[in-house]
C-alpha cells in the first residue's frame, strides 16, 4: 500500500486552515498533525510562515508552529533562482524545496497552480491532495533523507 507523498505547504495553505479548520487546507493540516502526511520545511519557508501568520489577527502562530517537527527539516540549501517562472521571489522558496525533496508543493497560488510543467514539480491545491487515490497514483517524488 502507498502512502501520501512528502508534501510541502504553501503559507497560504496554512492561512487557510488557521481561518476555517473545517476547510480542505484544514483537514490537509490535520492530516500533518496526525502523521498520516509528512510535512519537509526548511528555515526559510518556516520564516515566511511564521512571519505572515502573526500579521494577520486573529489568526495565531502558536496553533501551527508544532507542525514544523524537527525530524522533517530539510537543512541543506536550496535554490529558488531556478524558479524564475514563479513571479513572487517568496513562492519560489517554496518550489525549491519541493523540487530538492521531490514533494508535492499543496497551495492555492494561481501562480504556482499554473505553470507546475515548468517547475518540474506536482502542485495541488488542498483538495486536490485530499481527493487523490495514492495508491493508485503513479506519483514518483524521490525518497527523503
Amino acid at each position: 500500500m502507498r502512502h501520501p507523498p512528502t508534501i510541502v505547504i504553501d503559507t497560504n495553505v496554512f492561512v487557510a486552515a488557521l481561518f476555517r479548520k473545517d476547510s480542505h487546507a484544514g483537514r490537509l493540516v490535520e492530516h500533518v498533525r496526525r502523521g498520516r502526511t509528512r510535512m519537509i520545511w526548511h528555515r526559510e519557508t518556516k520564516q515566511e510562515t511564521r512571519a505572515i501568520v502573526e500579521r494577520i489577527p486573529p489568526i495565531d502562530w502558536a496553533d501551527v508552529c508544532d507542525l514544523f517537527q524537527k525530524e522533517n527539516e530539510f537543512d541543506s540549501p536550496i535554490d529558488p533562482t531556478r524558479f524564475d517562472a514563479v513571479p513572487d521571489p517568496d513562492d519560489r522558496r517554496f518550489a525549491a524545496l519541493a523540487h530538492a525533496v521531490g514533494a508535492v508543493l499543496v497551495s492555492q497560488d494561481d501562480d504556482l497552480l499554473g505553470c507546475p510543467e515548468r517547475l518540474n514539480i506536482l502542485v495541488l491545491t488542498p483538495k486536490e491532495f485530499l481527493e487523490r487515490d495514492w495508491r493508485a497514483s503513479d506519483w514518483s517524488g524521490a525518497p527523503i533523507g
